[in-house]
């Protein structure tokens, strides 16, 4: 539901269509004023400032009714899972992390049982080529003196977070954890890219979702990172993904080098983020903003990225 910013009745007609709908309530400022309203009450707010404060987004006013019909068509593609967004991330913004990240995952599961993901998932997903090398680590553990290095190391997958490379990273942060000489930790990716996101062909192969949200929230990389607090910082690069941004937010210190860009695809595949992106994004950037990297699809770039808090600074 759009809702003209320079409208008396706006911030009203907002808390109205957000009480007795389920609609995603966005906010557009055409004339460029970022008026005093209460966010609580908008999915997204837009705005044709350039560089606006937190927590519009800033669109060229030549594109944005190019914008808003491009969101449009996306939540039109996967409206089930357009609400189910919505409802997550309001709810998020009320949850403690951990509890957040369950809120999530059940969404999640929810979805990868759904009509729309199977949909997509027939009509494009074929069988993986990626191969799980037993003697092939999947993360790389160093340490020099009071600090750890965690390298996601299979550059030849573009560090696709399958299960397994999940499952490693999970351990080696657990490790971190429970160091009594507390550590600090930098979680980096090799070769061209951070981590382009899940493997595509593993997504839903679970046979039983319910276990998988089980999994899915005990084994949270994201919460481990959440957990470390000020020891944890993350090095970007290149593509940051789905769960490739997902899980790196949840740290407090991120630094990107030139040319890293962020994207959340998962509304396409019918799907929200599930690697506790909901969670970790919408606390270092904003909701919503988060939502608007989700119902856009868009790639933020890196200038945009630093202005909105999502990477300290550019290396």
């Amino acid at each position: 539901m759009w809702v003209d910013c320079a409208a008396a009745s706006a911030e009203g007609m907002a808390r109205r269509y957000r009480q007795d709908t389920r609609a995603i309530v966005v906010g557009v400022d055409l004339a460029g004023a970022c008026p005093s309203l209460d966010p609580a009450f908008f999915d997204m707010l837009l705005t044709t400032v350039v560089a606006p404060p937190s927590p519009w987004v800033g669109v060229a006013a030549r594109r944005m009714d190019d914008r808003q019909k491009a969101i449009e068509a996306r939540v039109a593609n996967a409206p089930m899972a357009a609400g189910i967004a919505v409802d997550v991330f309001r709810a998020c913004d009320h949850l403690p992390f951990d509890l957040g990240i369950a809120m999530e995952s059940l969404g999640y599961s929810t979805l990868l049982a759904g009509g729309e993901f199977r949909k997509w998932r027939q009509g494009r997903v074929r069988p993986s080529t990626i191969v799980d090398e037993v003697d092939r680590p999947q993360v790389r553990v160093e340490r020099d003196g009071d600090h750890v290095t965690i390298t996601l190391a299979r550059p030849d997958t573009r560090n696709a977070m399958r299960a397994s490379m999940r499952d490693a990273l999970h351990e080696a942060l657990c490790a971190v954890l429970d160091d009594p000489s507390r550590p600090g930790m930098t979680l980096r990716g090799e070769g061209d890219c951070f981590s382009t996101g899940g493997d595509l062909a593993e997504l839903g192969s679970a046979d039983d979702m319910a276990q998988a949200h089980a999994i899915r929230t005990l084994r949270s990389c994201a919460a481990r990172l959440h957990a470390l607090g000020e020891r944890a910082r993350i090095d970007l690069h290149g593509a940051c993904i789905g769960s490739g941004i997902e899980i790196a937010a949840a740290a407090p210190h991120r630094t990107a080098r030139r040319g890293t860009f962020f994207q959340l695809p998962e509304l396409d595949m019918g799907l929200i983020p599930g690697a506790g992106g909901t969670v970790s994004l919408a606390r270092a950037i904003g909701r919503h903003r988060a939502s608007y990297m989700l119902f856009s699809g868009r790639r933020v770039a890196l200038a945009e990225a630093v202005q909105w808090g999502l990477v300290e600074a550019a290396a």
